[in-house]
C-alpha cells in the first residue's frame, strides 16, 4: 500500500468519486494505523490547515482540528462571517491567498460549487468537510466502523429516509468502492442523484457490489447487516411539509429493524432528531453504532490529512 499511499500526495479530497477502489482501501487501512497508534505523532509538524466553515459543525470540525494538532500541525478555525469573503471578495483570491500561508484548506461549504473554485484556484490540497453534494469525510468513516464490526465480510447496507442528501451520495460511492450490496430506500421525489447513481454503479462493475434504489422501506430493510438513516431535515431544506407527509414509513424504529438480520447495526452521521428519522430506543439500544462512527472521524481525518502529506 506504500505506492498508493505515495500517488495520493498533493491531491485533493472533494469526492471519493476521485479515487479508485485500491486507492480508498489505502486510506482505510491508514485510518487503522492511526486509530492503533502506528504512525509517528508529528508528522504535520510545522504545518497548518485552514478550515473554512459557511455552516455549523460540531464533528467535523473536532475531529479535524484535533487531528490536526495531535498530529502537530496547526489548525485554523475561519467561520465565513470573518472572512473577507462576507464583504464579497472572491473564493478564487481566498484560495490564492490562503495558499500562500497555509498546506492544506478544508472547507465546510454550501454549494459543492464552491469547493470546486477554491480546488480550481489553490495551490494546496483542498479538502471537503461537507457540501451539499457530498460528504466523503463521513462516509470514509463509515466504511471503516463497518470494517470494524463485520471485517471483510460483504455487507448489505440499507439507507433509508432521504435518498438525495450528500451523507447517501458519498456513502454510495463508498459502498461501491468497498465492493458492498446497498440498497437505498425512499421516496421517489428523493431518490438519489441520477448521475452519481450512474457513476456508483461503473465502480460496482470492477468491485462487484451492487446498487439498488426502491420505494419500500420494509423491502429495503430486509435482511439489512446496517441500516443506515440521517435528519429529514437538513439545514436549508423548504419543503417541510411535503416531507412530513413522505417520510414517517421510513423511520428507524424496532418494528422495521425486526426485519434485518438479527446482528444488523445501525448507523447514523448525527446530529439525530430523536422520534423522527429514528426512535429512542434504537438511537441508544444495543444495535446502534454511531458513537463509534463519531469516534472514528478523528482517525479517518487523521489519515486524510497525512496521506495527502500537507
Amino acid at each position: 500500500m506504500a505506492s498508493v499511499i505515495r500517488r495520493l500526495k498533493g491531491r485533493d479530497f472533494l469526492t471519493l468519486l476521485d479515487f479508485t477502489p485500491l486507492e480508498f482501501k489505502a486510506l482505510l487501512e491508514r485510518s487503522k494505523e492511526h486509530k492503533w497508534g502506528l504512525v509517528k505523532s508529528n508528522v504535520l509538524r510545522g504545518k497548518y490547515v485552514a478550515g473554512i466553515f459557511e455552516k455549523p459543525s460540531t464533528r467535523t470540525r473536532v475531529s479535524m482540528s484535533v487531528a490536526t494538532f495531535d498530529l502537530g500541525g496547526v489548525f485554523l478555525e475561519l467561520p465565513t462571517s470573518s472572512l473577507q469573503v462576507s464583504r464579497g471578495e472572491t473564493f478564487r483570491d481566498t484560495a490564492q491567498v490562503l495558499s500562500r500561508f497555509v498546506n492544506a484548506i478544508a472547507a465546510r461549504v454550501k454549494s459543492h460549487s464552491t469547493l470546486e473554485e477554491l480546488a480550481r484556484w489553490a495551490t494546496v490540497p483542498i479538502i471537503n468537510m461537507l457540501s451539499n453534494k457530498f460528504h466523503p469525510l463521513q462516509a470514509l468513516t463509515d466504511v471503516f466502523t463497518i470494517i470494524e464490526f463485520f471485517g471483510s465480510k460483504k455487507v448489505k447496507i440499507v439507507f433509508l429516509g432521504d435518498g438525495a442528501t450528500n451523507t447517501n451520495h458519498s456513502l454510495m460511492i463508498a459502498s461501491a468502492l468497498a465492493g458492498y450490496d446497498y440498497v437505498v430506500g425512499a421516496p421517489r421525489d428523493y431518490w438519489p442523484d441520477k448521475e452519481i447513481i450512474s457513476e456508483a454503479k461503473k465502480i460496482n462493475e470492477q468491485t462487484k457490489g451492487s446498487l439498488e434504489v426502491i420505494e419500500g422501506p420494509i423491502e429495503a430493510a430486509k435482511d439489512a447487516d446496517v441500516v443506515y438513516t440521517d435528519t429529514w431535515f437538513s439545514m436549508g431544506i423548504s419543503d417541510i411539509e411535503k416531507r412530513k407527509d413522505l417520510f414517517p414509513p421510513y423511520q428507524v424504529n424496532s418494528n422495521l429493524l425486526s426485519h434485518a438480520a438479527p446482528h444488523v447495526k445501525v448507523m447514523h452521521c448525527q446530529p439525530w432528531f430523536i422520534g423522527q428519522e429514528i426512535t429512542e430506543e434504537v438511537a441508544y439500544g444495543p444495535h446502534s453504532i454511531a458513537f463509534e462512527q463519531a469516534e472514528n472521524r478523528l482517525h479517518t481525518a487523521k489519515a486524510v490529512l497525512e496521506v495527502l502529506s500537507i
